[in-house]
């Protein structure tokens, strides 16, 4: 994406007025890739498109449920059994023809991460539920050059102002960073380096039940469990915002980059 284009100006307009061409070339410069696109990995494709940034992968094996209709930004009735990295590359072309879209229908896994150069991309968005696939998607990132964030469990909360920004090691009150931390340690491998997380200390249990045909248990999820819209979407949009603000920062202390 060029920002000499005269339609993207148009459409990054209050985006360019607030950080100026040098930072919003950056921006349209950006290779990202988000790996799950459900409740919180659509809400920050869309939050990163929308921002400008030109180019983004987005992975994920899934198709559309009916279960996923009251979080996930692409899930309509209408898109029930399509593919969810296909109906969200439409949806981010319709927002920017120019943006360049790769859409991966494929689970990442120990025998898929090599279809994956992660060095390729600026900045790894950790939006996977399985938890073996996401600490050897974190480990990797972490020995990449890329930047990564990542999101903790946003399932069975409703208190939108407990979610926080913490570093993984700090993280504290979430069921899933814990169970990352006791993975690693057992495993004795580690991230190669610090990274952040999107998370939230509240745990509420599940009052009702929900039929497993309408949210079945797929790719090594561990629970099915409760979640909210706007829970799911702040930590979506969390991450975009830290992929923001950490272009903004650098682009800032190196102008000329």
């Amino acid at each position: 994406m060029s920002v000499d284009n005269r339609e993207n100006l148009d459409i990054f307009n209050r985006v360019n007025r607030l950080v100026g061409s040098g930072i919003m070339q950056a921006i349209g410069g950006c290779r990202a890739v988000v790996f799950g696109v459900g409740g919180v990995g659509s809400w920050t494709a869309e939050a990163l498109v929308r921002s400008g940034v030109g180019h983004i992968t987005i992975v994920d094996a899934d198709t559309v449920a009916a279960s996923n209709v009251n979080r996930q930004l692409m899930a309509t009735t209408s898109t029930i059994g399509q593919s969810k990295v296909e109906v969200l590359a439409r949806r981010l072309k319709e927002i920017n023809p120019d943006v360049a879209v790769d859409a991966r229908e494929v689970l990442y896994t120990a025998d898929t991460a090599c279809q994956f150069d992660l060095d390729g991309y600026d900045y790894v968005i950790d939006a996977i539920d399985s938890l073996a696939h996401k600490a050897l998607l974190i480990r990797r990132a972490s020995a990449s050059r890329a930047t990564l964030f990542s999101s903790m469990g946003a399932a069975m909360k409703m208190d939108p102002t407990r979610i926080g920004v913490a570093e993984f090691w700090k993280v504290k009150g979430c069921p899933l960073a814990a169970a990352l931390r006791r993975k690693f340690k057992k495993s004795g491998e580690m991230p190669r380096r610090k990274f952040r997380c999107v998370y939230s200390d509240e745990l509420l249990p599940n009052l009702g039940e929900a039929d497993d045909a309408t949210g079945a248990m797929t790719f090594d999820k561990v629970a099915l469990n409760g979640a909210m819209c706007h829970i799911t979407a702040i930590f979506g949009m969390t991450l975009a915002g830290l992929v923001m603000e950490d272009i903004y920062r650098k682009s800032k202390l190196n102008p000329y980059q």
